[in-house]
């Protein structure tokens, strides 16, 4: 990921910030230009709560370059409180607990390193709620 784009996604990757359409109340994330709901623009920051519930799960086995040390990991759909399915590793699981309905809650954690230098990528995971 390139400085620019760091800079200008660090809101919706620490802090879940997405977008509210102003004409049908439709809450976004990622943000969009348009809303896909009406069509209108949707340029309304709105920072979601970061709760919500495992929709569907999978376990990684076999994981992409810079994620290995991960494995095995486990992803899943997550539908926030507001609305939206977010995609999203989840932490503090080992394999196998979690479950579809378990409720969870947005941190931001490691993400990966990257390239020669080490950099480290963070960014938003969930963990079950305590």
């Amino acid at each position: 990921m390139g400085i620019p784009t760091h800079w200008r996604t660090q809101n919706q990757r620490y802090r879940l910030v997405g977008e509210v359409c102003q004409h049908c109340g439709a809450r976004l994330f990622p943000p969009r230009d348009v809303c896909p709901e009406c069509s209108q623009p949707a340029y309304e920051p709105y920072e979601f709560s970061g709760r919500g519930e495992v929709y569907s799960h999978s376990t990684i086995f076999h994981a992409p370059r810079g994620y290995k040390e991960f494995v095995p990991y486990t992803v899943a759909l997550v539908k926030l409180e507001e609305g939206p399915l977010v995609t999203a590793q989840l932490a503090d699981v080992d394999t196998g607990e979690a479950y579809i309905g378990m409720p969870v809650e947005m941190v931001t954690r490691k993400l990966r390193e990257e390239g020669e230098d080490g950099a480290i990528v963070y960014g938003y995971k969930f963990r079950p709620v305590l």
